[in-house]
This record gives structure tokens, sequence and C-alpha cells, in this order.
């Protein structure tokens, strides 16, 4: 039996300079969320260890993603 090995790779949060000393809070916050939601999301539907796992990194990717869109356009370097 083979086994699939396709896991995304997790995102990091990429802030410009001026947010940089955010970086920790702002991961904090992220996995908090991120824990939140997937804990309610395993009790209310019964998930499956695999699809808990597909959720939690769905929900990183996503929400690091959105952060680092949202702040992107604030870098000094855009202005």
């Amino acid at each position: 039996m083979a086994i699939c090995n396709s896991k995304t790779p997790l995102r990091s949060l990429e802030l410009p300079n001026e947010f940089e000393d955010l970086s920790g809070l702002l991961q904090t916050d992220l996995k908090v969320i991120v824990s939140a939601l997937v804990e309610r999301a395993g009790e209310r539907l019964l998930l499956t260890r695999r699809e808990t796992q597909q959720l939690r990194r769905t929900l990183w990717n996503n929400l690091t993603q959105a952060v680092n869109d949202a702040v992107e356009p604030l870098s000094a370097d855009r202005r």
C-alpha cells in the first residue's frame, strides 16, 4: 500500500518591515483562532483525523494569506 504524502506546506507570515514586531503576536492569535475553529468543527461534524488535519492546514494557510495580503499594501516601499 503506497502512502500519499501530498501535504500542502504551511504558509508563513510575510509582513513588511513596519509590522515585523507584530509577527509573534499575529502568529499566536492565528494559532488560537485556527485551534478554536478546528476543535468546534471536529466536535460538531465528527471529523476524522485526516479531515481535521486538512481543515487545520487549510484554515492556517488561508488566514495567513489574508493577513499577508491585507498588510502588504501598507509597506513604505509601496507608498
